[in-house]
């Protein structure tokens, strides 16, 4: 893939927490970057795992007022 110089303006902490953790893993910040604006390309393609999927479940649709009432009387004891 062809690269493309590009200039950036970072948090100064945002740079030394790159920085850190490039070292770690050994790779630079630059495919750091590059991993991170490649992988928003997949972000919201992809499914769920189903256990995900019912945790999310849990705070919205129809069922959340009998969820938190169910929690209410278990809790306020």
């Amino acid at each position: 893939m062809a690269k493309v110089v590009k200039n950036l303006t970072l948090d100064s902490e945002a740079v030394k927490a790159g920085e850190k953790f490039s070292r770690q893993k050994g790779t630079s910040i630059s495919q750091l970057v590059s991993d991170l604006l490649l992988g928003l390309e997949d972000h919201g393609q992809q499914e769920l795992s189903p256990a995900t999927s019912r945790l999310l479940g849990i705070g919205r649709g129809k069922g959340v007022a009998d969820y938190h009432e169910y929690l209410a009387r278990k809790y306020s004891r």
